[in-house]
């Protein structure tokens, strides 16, 4: 949008159509972050329970949708894929082409949100469950109208509650193949990883404590100590030492191959449900 001064983030109001768990955790970490204050979110729902998780950190939350897209300049998209097409055909004579649309529904194209919303100045977002705690891994896919001044603004939001990346959206499934289906793998290797402590002698709330917080560690390390994961692997074994000893075991049984075909077959499965 050529010739447009961007205005600050804080004077934007953002309107989250959907007000699940996903839509919940995007602006709690975008309040806590300070991005943006409360007052400047809202969201409608009739559920008590939904409305009072959040009001009780201080969102407006309407009564209808339409109330949130008349009140917003950013609206995001937060509901099921079985049902988005239909919510967004029902807004659409609401929408403004001043407005930005935002989408965090999985396995729908920016190519039929746009059609469906009458216009292409739309972001495809795909965050992950742990922006729950702050934690998300998120990738952005601008749309036809999008301008790098929007894909910035939604970098600020996304990045308050984790880490966003920006790639074209042909990548997606591959996404869906790592990153949204990546922490399930996760978790099965914490509970593995409990249960073999468990094996070894140790009590059931000592091993899982120890396996969470060892993972927990160990991606913290990846992501911030400026090394190869191989390398780090490295630094841990030592020349005949238990570490080597229990890797060895792992390749005995294929591991890495094992989580590589398991984000190869999440991938596929992803690109067969988008293509249904």
């Amino acid at each position: 949008m050529a010739g447009v001064v961007p205005i600050p983030i804080d004077t934007y109001k953002v309107g989250f159509i959907g007000a699940g768990k996903m839509a919940e955790s995007i602006a709690r970490g975008v309040v806590k972050s300070g991005v943006l204050p409360a007052s400047r979110i809202r969201t409608a729902h009739l559920s008590s329970g939904r409305r009072t998780a959040f009001e009780s950190f201080g969102v407006k939350v309407f009564d209808n949708n339409n109330e949130v897209v008349e009140d917003s300049d950013v609206v995001i998209f937060s509901v099921k894929p079985q049902i988005v097409k239909d919510v967004v055909l029902q807004l659409r004579p609401r929408l403004s082409k001043k407005q930005l649309l935002v989408s965090v529904v999985a396995g729908v194209k920016l190519k039929d949100l746009q059609e469906w919303a009458g216009h292409s100045r739309f972001i495809r977002v795909m965050p992950n469950t742990p922006a729950a705690v702050g934690q998300a891994a998120s990738v952005m896919s601008l749309g036809a109208a999008a301008s790098e001044e929007d894909g910035e603004l939604i970098a600020r939001l996304f990045g308050a509650i984790g880490k966003i990346w920006k790639a074209d959206e042909k990548l997606f499934d591959a996404v869906t193949g790592l990153s949204g289906s990546g922490p399930a793998y996760i978790y099965l290797v914490i509970e593995a990883l409990a249960d073999g402590g468990v094996a070894a002698g140790l009590p059931r709330e000592l091993a899982l404590g120890l396996a969470s917080q060892t993972v927990l560690g160990a991606g913290s390390m990846a992501t911030n100590a400026g090394k190869h994961p191989g390398q780090l692997k490295d630094d841990v074994t030592s020349p005949g030492g238990t570490t080597i000893a229990g890797i060895h075991e792992l390749e005995k049984g294929g591991f890495r191959g094992i989580l590589m075909n398991a984000v190869v077959s999440a991938t596929k499965r992803s690109r067969e449900l988008s293509q249904s």
